[in-house]
């Protein structure tokens, strides 16, 4: 198993990418902290992992709240005694988010709040048992839209995995030498709950599957997949790096520098 003997916490862990990865990740031997903010969700998917043989525990906490990251990390140290995955997946895609003209101040800030302070807080209190347990993988999840203007708008989610993807190449750079690896996870448009609520029409869903050269929507369970890479010791010399698993998306629009 590629993962035996660590512990990993997964924020978002109730629901889409986040779900799939706690279930994947307790598969492969991995004792999972699973947080969310939805307390039937998140318990549902511990008790699946037990129903299969693993080890799990759910955690609730909004990772946009200092003190509840500060918390998650705590729990994981008094359940497990460790951390060596720290999967900063939780995220908003607000549905009124739009353009510069018509998205409110409010609906930037509480994007940036989950989707940035998130992982800042999760990375604050996550780091210090990962130096004492010798190192280990953080994953931020980010997005292919990081790289590219997205064809529906939705300025403060672009904005916010942008900052994302900023925080990661640096935190890469100034842990390295520790054994801390950290990553970004750049999912392409993916068939989960999050997107289809934002893609809530056909007309809308057609203009982002005619941008993917694979034609389809993503799946949670290939984001897992991804995420165990960056996890596990097969990525031991990747550091810093924006893994786009996107259908090609990214291939066919960003031109090389």
């Amino acid at each position: 198993m590629r993962l035996e003997g660590k512990v990993a916490l997964i924020t978002g862990g109730a629901s889409g990418i986040g779900k799939a990865s706690s279930l994947l990740f307790a598969k492969e031997g991995a004792s999972v902290v699973v947080v969310d903010i939805t307390d039937d969700g998140g318990a549902d998917v511990v008790q699946e992992i037990k129903e299969q043989g693993g080890h799990a525990a759910f955690f609730r906490a909004d990772v946009a709240s200092e003190e509840d990251c500060k918390s998650m990390i705590d729990f994981a140290d008094e359940q497990f005694g460790a951390l060596h995955i720290l999967f900063n997946n939780a995220g908003i895609m607000h549905s009124h988010d739009g353009d510069a003209v018509h998205t409110e101040a409010s609906i930037f800030d509480i994007t940036f709040d989950i989707n940035v302070k998130g992982v800042f807080f999760g990375c604050k209190y996550g780091i210090p048992l990962m130096q004492r347990c010798g190192g280990g993988s953080i994953i931020n999840t980010a997005s292919f839209v990081a790289h590219l203007g997205a064809a529906t708008p939705q300025l403060a989610y672009t904005a916010s995995k942008g900052a994302v993807l900023a925080m990661t190449r640096e935190l890469a750079t100034i842990h390295a030498r520790e054994n801390i690896r950290v990553n970004a996870l750049c999912p392409g448009p993916l068939r989960t709950e999050l997107l289809m609520k934002f893609l809530d029409t056909e007309a809308k869903k057609q203009r982002r599957l005619v941008h993917i050269p694979m034609g389809r929507f993503g799946e949670a369970e290939e984001m897992a997949k991804s995420a165990l890479f960056l996890a596990s010791d097969e990525s031991s010399f990747t550091t810093g790096a924006e893994f786009l698993v996107d259908g090609g998306i990214t291939a066919a629009y960003v031109t090389p520098e």
